[in-house]
Order: C-alpha cells, then sequence, then structure tokens
C-alpha cells in the first residue's frame, strides 16, 4: 500500500509561488483521483488568472538576480537540487504512482532517477553555457557570441510523465539563468509541486520555480497569453499545441512545442525475432501506453509476420495487471475512466475492419485498467494506424520490401519517434537515415538519457528537451561587435555620405 497522504503534504494548497504553497483563488476546485481505485485522494482550489498574474510577478522579480549569478553558482544550487531530490526519491516515487497509478517499479527505477540524472546533467552543463569564441572576421572588428537568458518562462506539461516533464521544462531554463512558471496538469499536480519545493530546500531563490496549478482555459491560455512572459513551452496534444500557438503568435513569444506521436516499429526480415517481440511489447506498454514515443504501429517484413504476431500476443498475455503498489505488477491503470473509454473506443471501432488478436477489453474493476492489446489485419489508411490512441495498443502490419517498409513508416502526420529492427548495418543506417522522426533507435525502443535532445519533425512539434540542445530554445544569442580601428572615417561610410 502506498503511504504518501497528499492531504497533509499540501494542506496549504497546490499553488506554489515565490517559495511557498498557497491556495488557488479561481473559484473551482478539483478532486485528484487514484485511477487505480476511483478513490478521491486530494481536493485542492484550482489557480485562476489572479495566480498566474502572482507567479508570473514573482518570476520577474527572481529574474535579475538568478540571471545575474554566475554559472558556478547556478551549478553549485542545481547541484544541490539533484542531490535533494535524490534524498526524497521514495516519497517522490509514491506520489507518481499515486496520482498517475503507474507501477511502483516503473516509478522507483525510470521516473525518479532519471528525473535526478536530468538535474545532475544540467548541473554541469550550466558551466558550459558558451557562445562562439571571438575572432576578426571583418578584419577591423573583433566579435563574439553570447548566450542570455530570455526571461520568464511560461511551461505546460502533460499528465502521462509529469516529474520528468516538469524537469525537462524546468531544468534547461533555469539552468540558462530563466526562471519558470509551470502549470502541470490538473489531474497530476503531487510530483510538480514536490519538485518545486525541492528546488526551494536545495537553495535555489524564491520566485525562480513557480507552480500553478489550474485549468488550461483559464490559468494555461492565461499563462501563454501573460505580457511578462518571454517564452512558452507546451507538452502535449498536437490539437491543443496549435491553440498555444496560436495565443503565443500574438505576443510575438519564444515558442516550443512537443506534441504527439504515432511511433513506427519496423522490423526487417534479418531481424532477431525474439528481440523484436520483447521489444515491441515493452515500448508499446510502457506507462500503459500513454508515451508519445510508445510503439504504436509495427511494420514486420512478410517472413517474420505471422511469427512476430504470435509472439507478441503471447507476451501481451502474460502481463501482469494489478495494483500499482504491488512491486509484481507490470502494468497499471490508464489516467481515468474517460480515457479508458477512449482507448476502448478506437478499439471498438477497429472491430469492423481488423483483428483483435488479443486484448481489446477493460478489466471489470473499479480502476481504469485495459488489458494489451494487439490489433493485426488493419488497412494502413485505417483510424487506428493513424490516429494518436495513448493506450496499451499496438497494431502491425506486413510489407514486402524494404522501401515499402520505410515508406509506410513515414506515411503518417507525426514524427517524434520510431524504431528499425535489422542484424544489417546498411539496412539499419538506412533505415535512421530515412525515417522522418526526431529519435530512431536500432535494435532498441523507448531509452532516453539526458545527454540527447528528444523532440520530434512535422506535427509532432518543433524544438528540443534535454540535452545542450535544449538552451537553443532557453537563450537569446547576440552578437557583440568591436571595433579596432580607432578610425573616426570608416570607409564604408561613403556608402552614405560623402566620397572615399
Amino acid at each position: 500500500m502506498h503511504n504518501f497522504q497528499a492531504r497533509d503534504h499540501f494542506a496549504d494548497g497546490a499553488q506554489y509561488i515565490a517559495g511557498r504553497l498557497t491556495k488557488g483563488t479561481s473559484g473551482a476546485s478539483h478532486a485528484v483521483i487514484d485511477p487505480a481505485t476511483g478513490d478521491e485522494v486530494y481536493t485542492y482550489e484550482l489557480a485562476g488568472s489572479d495566480d498566474v498574474d502572482a507567479a508570473v510577478a514573482a518570476a520577474a522579480e527572481a529574474f535579475p538576480g538568478w540571471a545575474g549569478a554566475t554559472p558556478g553558482e547556478r551549478s553549485d544550487a542545481l547541484h544541490r537540487f539533484a542531490g535533494v531530490l535524490a534524498e526524497r526519491a521514495e516519497d517522490i516515487a509514491q506520489a507518481e504512482s499515486l496520482q498517475c497509478g503507474k507501477p511502483i517499479k516503473l516509478s522507483r527505477e525510470f521516473d525518479v532517477p532519471g528525473t535526478v540524472d536530468n538535474a545532475a546533467f544540467f548541473a554541469g552543463a550550466a558551466r558550459h553555457l558558451q557562445g562562439q569564441s571571438a575572432g576578426e572576421y571583418t578584419g577591423d572588428h573583433t566579435s563574439y557570441v553570447r548566450r542570455e537568458p530570455i526571461g520568464v518562462v511560461g511551461s505546460i506539461a502533460p499528465w502521462n510523465y509529469p516529474l520528468q516533464m516538469a524537469a525537462w521544462k524546468v531544468l534547461p531554463a533555469i539552468a540558462a539563468g530563466n526562471t519558470i512558471v509551470l502549470k502541470p496538469a490538473e489531474l497530476t499536480p503531487f510530483t510538480s509541486l514536490l519538485f518545486a519545493q525541492a528546488a526551494t530546500e536545495a537553495g535555489i531563490p524564491d520566485g525562480v520555480v513557480n507552480i500553478v496549478t489550474g485549468a488550461g482555459k483559464d490559468a494555461g491560455e492565461h499563462l501563454v497569453g501573460h505580457p511578462d512572459v518571454a517564452m512558452t513551452s507546451f507538452t502535449g496534444s498536437t490539437g491543443v499545441g496549435k491553440r498555444v500557438a496560436e495565443i503565443a503568435t500574438a505576443t510575438v513569444k519564444r515558442l516550443h512545442l512537443e506534441l504527439g506521436g504515432k511511433a513506427p516499429f519496423v522490423v526487417f526480415d534479418d531481424a532477431d525475432l525474439d528481440a523484436a517481440v520483447h521489444g515491441a511489447v515493452a515500448g508499446a506498454l510502457i506507462n500503459s501506453g500513454q508515451d508519445c514515443t510508445a510503439a504504436t504501429r509495427a511494420y514486420v517484413q512478410r517472413p517474420l509476420y505471422d511469427a512476430f504476431v504470435q509472439g507478441v500476443a503471447d507476451l501481451m498475455e502474460s502481463v501482469r495487471l494489478g495494483d500499482p503498489f504491488d512491486p509484481s505488477t507490470d502494468m497499471g491503470p490508464l489516467i481515468s475512466h474517460v480515457h479508458r473509454d477512449r482507448v476502448a473506443g478506437f478499439v471498438d471501432r477497429a472491430r469492423s475492419y481488423a483483428r483483435v488478436v488479443t486484448g481489446g477489453e477493460a478489466l471489470q474493476h473499479p480502476g481504469a485498467y485495459y488489458k494489451p492489446t494487439l490489433i493485426a489485419d488493419a488497412a494502413q489508411d485505417s483510424e487506428i494506424v493513424q490516429s494518436e490512441i495513448f493506450g496499451p495498443v499496438l497494431v502491425v502490419l506486413p510489407f514486402d520490401s524494404d522501401d515499402e517498409g520505410i515508406r509506410l513508416a513515414n506515411d503518417t502526420p507525426y514524427g517524434l519517434a520510431a524504431s528499425a529492427w535489422s542484424r544489417d548495418v546498411f539496412r539499419a543506417n538506412r533505415a535512421t537515415r530515412e525515417i522522418k522522426a526526431g529519435c530512431v533507435w536500432v535494435n532498441d525502443h523507448i531509452p532516453i538519457l539526458s545527454e540527447m535532445p528528444h523532440g520530434g519533425y512535422k506535427a509532432s512539434g518543433y524544438g528540443k528537451d534535454m540535452s545542450a540542445y535544449s538552451f537553443e530554445e532557453y537563450t537569446q544569442v547576440k552578437h557583440v561587435m568591436f571595433d579596432n580601428t580607432a578610425v573616426v572615417r570608416k570607409d564604408w561610410h561613403r556608402t552614405i555620405f560623402g566620397d572615399r
């Protein structure tokens, strides 16, 4: 059983502004539901526009001091931050599993250690935030490039990985000298709040990290449109991302979007079949399939197709659904009954044109559980192949030639992640070149690491999380040029007045 008591931790409210918890002022409340039981575990007052204004004002006030800190000072603070997160690891893991329904082994072994590692990475990266070295590119001037923080960042994070998404938004922003207001999903506020409290405990100044927990239409849109917010970073669906872009454009903000995905899993006929089967099940079912990089479309070259379908079905049927706090549980519930019914709707509609090989039903259980599902014999242009389902559903299709496999992999609006399975280095290398996605794994699917960028092509958005590449999002690049001649009248002046 879990021992994280949200009512005790957040008795003062679910907003974190200028270093303290406070209650929202929208006049509306929201209940956090444990998706594994259907029980209400915490009710809080949602943030409204006044709370967003207060958080932005706190971030703006903190910005000059934090931006003016030396890289070493910011680095030291982030190292302390990583240490506090590591000390609080079990509490954070318990909170993540409680609000999301994810198995405790996933929270303990993936979400929390990945977040601690992110903090440690950006602690180091803060000291290497450099522009181009000086040079005399005209002969008469010395030029160099500065990287400067943008200002107040307003970020919106989704409910599927609330802890990791908080880290991906906050850490590069503050490592670069910005301050931030983060709006987590109202379904899953706990670990974002714990994350912000850990920042304060680590000595990061009040106002550098702020949390406003409110509805997207109210707190979210007000944050994106706020005139004192210089940049917006959003992770979520492509549809909502378009709305965020519309609002941000009105005030000409810097914009970073990490949106939906429909990742292809391409298995060539020389692949290790057992490895591909295990990789497909793991890649499709991580976080109950509620992962924008999850394996969702398996394309299998025809000689391996039947064996792959049978192998995946058998392995899916062995996956243990149950209590997220039981260490032996492999897969927990979906985030809510509403979302479970949405996933079920995709599968039920697919029955008219495809074959449900295994799964395809909800458990008779108070929680929002849905069985791991494998679908075959669907057409490439069908809904189940083209639409993001965001659940434990894998659809498998055959292909003949390598050309066809890569063409089918690219036949989607999305381009976030993909994988290619082959023992042939030339075949695999071709796939990594020609598949249009921000990440292409070879003979694996899902692993991420702090040193490497995460972000998409096409309708999956633009910009990068993690890695030093994320500083491209969170810094302004400034060219500085010094005249080295001390000549009053420059030769180029004659193009404006006078003669040579």
